[in-house]
């Protein structure tokens, strides 16, 4: 998972959701993906697992503003964000469920 994104931040507005309260799990998916479909599970099981965490997913296709802004190639794509919605991981294709918790540890100030 890559690193921050400056201090871009996501809101609300932007995911049609609220945040979590600790973290959010955001994934870009289009619609004919497989690996999409694997991501949401992982992604729903760890945000299951970590109180205050949601998980957000963005059809890609329905948001292509929000696709461009935050230079998202293809899909499944993933953003951990912190509680006030800054980007501290991104990573593309299908993750690792280790890789999620290390980057939501980050996230959320825990090691």
């Amino acid at each position: 998972m890559r690193a921050r994104d400056g201090d871009r931040r996501l809101g609300a507005a932007e995911l049609g959701e609220n945040l979590g309260e600790r973290a959010t799990l955001v994934q870009f998916s289009s619609a004919f993906c497989a690996p999409c479909r694997a991501t949401r599970r992982v992604l729903a099981e760890v945000a299951g697992m970590v109180p205050g965490v949601t998980h957000v997913e963005i059809d890609a296709e329905d948001h292509l503003d929000l696709v461009r802004e935050l230079d998202i190639l293809k899909t499944p794509a993933v953003l951990v964000l912190d509680s006030e919605g800054r980007v501290v991981r991104r990573a593309t294709g299908q993750p690792r469920r280790a890789d999620v918790i290390a980057a939501l540890g980050e996230a959320v100030g825990t090691p």
